[in-house]
């Protein structure tokens, strides 16, 4: 079975780690979010791309699910002494990886066509593609004004109050190279539970929707009980004026999907949910736990028709 994930961060990184467990090289593409690029000290920064190659090449640091394991930070330390800016935490290990595809960039290769030397060099075999080659650039509206996301999440810790979102760049921006086709031959899609508002709606912003639309698409929530897992989408739900929860979720993308998963704490909830709905333990804690939900999914993309 040929799938297609569409993944955000650590949420999206740790199911596409499940389904690579099961899946063989050509039967996956992981398809990321590239709406929190940004630059930084003069360093082209792409975290959910990095959180999705560095999970699936075991480089992932386990306690956080973001940055590489057996992390150092000399370079930062010696940025904040010298009066830097150091509110973005670049390890050094992390630090080589902006470095080198800043440098690539700069001699004309695409993200995609860096995105999969360093997998090739990482000994990821699952594809790994960015949404498009060209910036598209997520940009929270707040309270406080309009706030490049990282500024937003990282800088400010989410503290302004969200009003919308919009995402620059989305007229010149093309699906990149190998999203489409691996859209068009997939016999289902699998939406990872990342948060939907700034990680899967960017990707689905630039991905013609007709071209997903005539697949079976399943959604993960990322809401369990009223809560994300990590990262603020409850917070961003509660401020638009949207309870925060699976069944929300599922309406979000009532539009493209014909399928959710959502967590058995929210088994009543499910009974709410309008399209069919497989309730099971979402939270990935190990390696077993990714693994199990990913058999489960395609298990039930089966049944879906």
């Amino acid at each position: 079975m040929k799938i297609v994930a569409l993944a955000g961060g650590v949420g999206g990184a740790k199911l596409a780690h499940g389904l690579a467990q099961i899946l063989k090289p050509e039967e996956l593409t992981v398809i990321v979010n590239t709406g929190d690029d940004f630059e930084h000290l003069g360093l082209y920064i792409s975290p959910d791309l990095d959180t999705v190659c560095y999970t699936l090449a075991g480089l992932a640091n386990p306690e956080t699910g973001w940055g590489r394991v057996d992390e150092t930070w000399n370079a930062i330390a010696q940025i904040e002494r010298l009066g830097g800016p150091s509110w973005f935490r670049l390890g050094d290990r992390d630090l080589a990886t902006h470095l080198e595809r800043t440098r690539l960039l700069k001699e004309g290769y695409t993200l995609t066509e860096i995105t999969r030397a360093f997998c090739k060099a990482w000994g990821v075999r699952h594809a790994v593609v960015p949404m498009s080659d060209s910036p598209v650039r997520t940009i929270v509206e707040t309270d406080e004004g309009d706030l490049a996301f990282q500024e937003y999440f990282v800088h400010r810790h989410c503290e302004p109050r969200v009003k919308g979102f919009r995402f620059e760049g989305l007229g010149s921006a093309r699906p990149a190279t190998g999203a489409r086709e691996a859209i068009l031959s997939a016999e289902a899609i699998v939406i990872c539970p990342s948060n939907p508002w700034v990680s899967v709606d960017p990707i689905l912003a630039v991905i013609p929707i007709d071209e997903i639309q005539g697949r079976r698409v399943v959604a993960v929530s990322p809401i369990i009980g009223g809560r994300a897992v990590k990262g603020p989408a409850a917070k961003m739900f509660a401020e638009l004026g949207i309870a925060p929860s699976a069944l929300t979720v599922a309406e979000h993308y009532e539009n493209v999907v014909n399928g959710i998963v959502v967590d058995s704490v929210d088994s009543e909830l499910a009974k709410q949910i309008r399209i069919p709905t497989l309730v099971t333990n979402t939270i990935m804690k190990n390696i077993q736990d990714k693994t199990e939900l990913a058999e489960k999914i395609l298990k039930f993309i089966g049944t879906l028709s």
